[in-house]
């Protein structure tokens, strides 16, 4: 089977308080020229993001209530983006990408995180089921604090190497969605991850706009752009927000073999649908203790 590109799709990539909101960066508690201590040939820095978030685990008082008006999360909220990516032969393949908002949570460096349940099918089959782990804080930012992705080829589980957790083995938390995104706002640490070479920086684009999927056009919509310092000539990841609904489009810009999708459903689950998708995520739970060294030193995920 050809190798899937993997989509760096949190909802949030995605991804969600602090002082960060302040329109000024010194006042929103943001060190700039953040580095991390990996390093590359021939640089005294590494790469890195514009600013880096300051973290503090006090500030997160109702960290499970996401109610950030461009990434609402409500537990047994499904949402279904459809569209296209690109395999190492440049093959252009359907996509779809199911994500549900569970009733678990689990504590990551401090935090009571919601968890979420992404699966990324492509070409109808399974390539990724992840847990993410994200949480608000008092100011109404979203945070990402960890991922948890299984990994599969012909349909058949073969690690999950990207994992990473806030707090642990040098990771850091970042800001997946911001409690007041502006444009001219400094770029902000979304995640970081030194062991897998993992680093992701987002930064408000536009705001305001109209944009229309398959099924329906919204108003107000936030655009934000996401890149990796670490991969400078993979462009930019280019995601969408409605007011209320949350990610609703996704675009690659620089990048000819990047990924589109398009929000084409979205559901609340009844009590069964919630149930199934609780057994599931705590089934890859399970799995990630098994295979995981990092994710066996987290407490085990609690229903709601």
């Amino acid at each position: 089977m050809a190798t899937i590109r993997r989509l760096s799709f949190t909802f949030m990539s995605a991804i969600l308080v602090l002082p960060l909101v302040a329109s000024s960066t010194a006042a929103a508690g943001i060190s700039h020229g953040a580095t991390w201590a990996a390093g590359v040939s021939g640089a005294t820095t590494a790469p890195s993001c514009e600013t880096t978030p300051a973290f503090n685990k006090n500030n997160f008082g109702h960290s499970t209530r996401i109610n950030n008006k461009f990434l609402p999360l409500v537990p047994g909220t499904q949402f279904t983006l459809d569209g296209t990516t690109t395999d190492d032969e440049g093959v252009r393949l359907p996509r779809r990408v199911i994500l549900t908002v569970t009733d678990l949570t689990k504590v990551i460096n401090g935090v009571r995180t919601v968890v979420l349940w992404d699966r990324d099918i492509a070409d109808g089959e399974l390539v990724e089921s992840e847990l993410t782990f994200q949480a608000q804080d008092n100011k109404g930012s979203v945070w990402n604090l960890g991922e948890y992705p299984e990994e599969y080829e012909n349909g058949k589980f073969v690690g999950a190497p990207s994992t990473w957790i806030a707090g642990l083995a040098g990771a850091k938390a970042g800001i997946h969605m911001l409690a007041k995104p502006k444009v001219g706002t400094a770029e902000y640490l979304q995640g970081l991850a030194p062991r897998i070479d993992f680093l992701d920086c987002g930064k408000v684009f536009k705001t305001g706009v109209v944009r229309c999927t398959p099924t329906t056009c919204y108003d107000n919509v936030l655009i934000v752009n996401e890149r990796s310092p670490l991969e400078p000539d993979s462009g930019i990841q280019r995601k969408f927000y409605a007011p209320g609904v949350g990610n609703v489009k996704i675009t690659a810009v620089g990048d000819p073999e990047g990924e589109t999708l398009d929000l084409t459903r979205v559901v609340r689950l009844n009590e069964d649908g919630l149930a199934r998708a609780r057994r599931a995520a705590l089934k890859l739970e399970k799995r990630a203790y098994e295979v995981s060294s990092v994710y066996r030193k987290t407490p085990p995920a609690e229903r709601r």
